[in-house]
């Protein structure tokens, strides 16, 4: 398995067909939540023992494949969801994974979860229903498990924690479960919230993760993904949003949970636990964090940032840049708002200080030693210097 930069998926009856004839099959998917939702879409359709991965890096992703290969030797079948790579792979480049994951699966003879499918969607930034995820929101609605609503996307029915710990927006609540709860009673919400406290909850949030002093005009943009509310019905989280959010943070923070709930497994409780952590840590780094600027590149250092969660919305709350950088403790992960190649930018950085790396057009993670005092040793410095030189 080489990891080429951009690799066109497979047509799904193609994909669905190497599958079928499969004795077993290992998914290594990347470690954000689009990949894992769509290989939790493909598995949950095998007819065939299977075994899912997150792999963070190209590194871990090729020893995994080549181990699976020598123990299985001719009946191997690896499939990569998330990553550009050559071989049976599912990239997500050019629509979200767990739309060809949705293919895949009828191709295989089998329905899939059209909520899981549209959290996948959503996870990438893109509305649930639009392009190619057109039909996946029309199975869900004809179903009866998901309906459009006002207010906003979090995965919890209790709206403070939602948004307090919500990774689709920052503001100054953020990270903040009491002060979250101040801003809410000042809206003197009603005991049972209609359409007309949604909506004031809605307006609480878009202005204040809109409104500072240093938020980019990309946040207007942005924080619409926790706008577009689609309640669920018999899902783990409350909306699609919110569990697409969930999805997104455990894949990075706690794999494990992640693959659990993307196979169906109960894992609420312990995904909730592991956002709400990384959801604190995050919002205190994009607060309490190094910055520098340059031109095109924006980087924040933290050592307890989780480092791609913390990236992206750096990206769309915080940096004047294109390109947001977020270093923490011997990793580091960019995130753009545009197919700009950072992949291949942060392949070539983590190459300088021999690290591991992965990434695609519009993200990309890196793992490096740990300098002694932290993130302002001299591999960190040298791996920015070298970032921003390839970008």
């Amino acid at each position: 398995m080489s990891t080429t930069g951009r690799t066109a998926t497979a047509a799904p009856d193609d994909l669905a067909a190497r599958l079928r004839e499969a004795p077993f099959v290992r998914i290594l998917t990347a470690a954000d939540g689009d990949s894992v939702a769509a290989s939790g879409v493909v598995a949950r359709a095998l007819d065939c023992p299977f075994q899912v991965s997150v792999t963070r890096t190209d590194a871990a992703r090729e020893r995994r494949a080549e181990q699976f290969a020598d123990d299985h030797a001719d009946e191997a079948v690896v499939l990569s969801v998330g990553n550009d790579d050559d071989g049976l792979a599912i990239s997500g480049s050019d629509r979200p994974a767990s739309v060809t994951a949705v293919d895949v699966a009828s191709g295989l003879g089998a329905s899939s979860d059209p909520v899981l499918a549209l959290s996948g969607v959503a996870a990438t930034g893109t509305t649930p229903g639009a392009g190619e995820s057109e039909r996946v929101l029309a199975s869900a609605t004809d179903q009866g498990l998901v309906a459009r609503r006002p207010g906003v996307a979090v995965p919890t029915e209790d709206l403070v924690d939602g948004l307090a710990h919500s990774t689709l927006l920052h503001a100054d609540f953020s990270g903040d479960p009491t002060t979250t709860g101040a801003a809410l009673a000042e809206l003197d919400l009603p005991a049972e919230m209609d359409g007309d406290a949604r909506r004031a909850v809605a307006s609480l949030v878009a202005i204040s993760a809109t409104g500072g002093e240093h938020t980019p005009r990309r946040a207007a943009e942005a924080v619409e993904r926790a706008l577009r509310a689609y309640a669920t019905v018999d899902a783990p989280f409350a909306t699609v949003g919110g569990y697409a959010d969930v999805l997104e943070v455990t894949a990075e923070t706690a794999p494990g949970t992640a693959v659990a709930l993307a196979l169906g497994h109960e894992a609420r409780d312990a995904a909730l636990d592991a956002w709400r952590d990384a959801s604190e840590r995050a919002h205190r780094a994009l607060r309490e964090g190094t910055t520098g600027r340059y031109d095109g590149l924006f980087v924040a250092r933290h050592d307890a940032a989780p480092v791609a969660t913390t990236a992206r919305m750096l990206r769309d709350f915080r940096s004047p840049e294109p390109v947001a950088l977020v270093v923490g403790d011997g990793e580091a992960a960019a995130a753009a708002t545009t197919d700009c190649g950072i992949g291949e930018a942060v392949r070539a950085a983590a190459a300088t200080v021999g690290g591991r790396s992965s990434g695609t057009g519009r993200r990309g993670y890196a793992q490096f030693d740990p300098d002694e005092d932290g993130t302002s040793g001299p591999d960190t410095k040298e791996f920015i210097a070298a970032f921003r030189e390839a970008l």
